[in-house]
């Protein structure tokens, strides 16, 4: 299995704005981000569908993130707008859902080795 592969992250000042990209995963229905800061568990970000339709994020990052797919290139990006030095955290890509799961949820089975934001204020 091609393990999922995440680029982008960097050191910005607040108010900037970041774009994560992914690629590696296969045939899943289910595609998204997640956030870790040391010491808490790891928090999803965003979600969507392969198949294309809804969206969901995190109430802390609606407005000011994006989660999108390009299908041709079959990458995952994550545009970060308005960063803040609370989105700090090393942000990893997901995909497929765990037995049971929910994408919505963001109950993503697999993820990558994760890529660091910095947010200065």
């Amino acid at each position: 299995q091609v393990p999922l592969v995440e680029s982008g992250g960097g050191s910005v000042q607040a108010g900037g704005s970041l774009r994560l990209s992914c690629t590696g995963f296969g045939d899943t229905h289910c595609l998204g981000w997640s956030l870790q800061v040391p010491g808490n568990a790891r928090e999803g970000v965003a979600a969507l569908y392969h198949r294309g339709g809804y969206e969901y994020y995190d109430a802390s990052v609606k407005g000011r993130f994006t989660v999108a797919l390009d299908k041709a290139k079959n990458t995952l990006y994550l545009e970060m707008n308005n960063l803040k030095p609370e989105d700090t955290a090393m942000y990893f890509c997901a995909a497929g859902t765990v037995e049971g799961g929910y994408c919505y949820n963001y109950q993503f089975a697999s993820w990558g080795q994760g890529t660091q934001v910095t947010v200065s204020s």
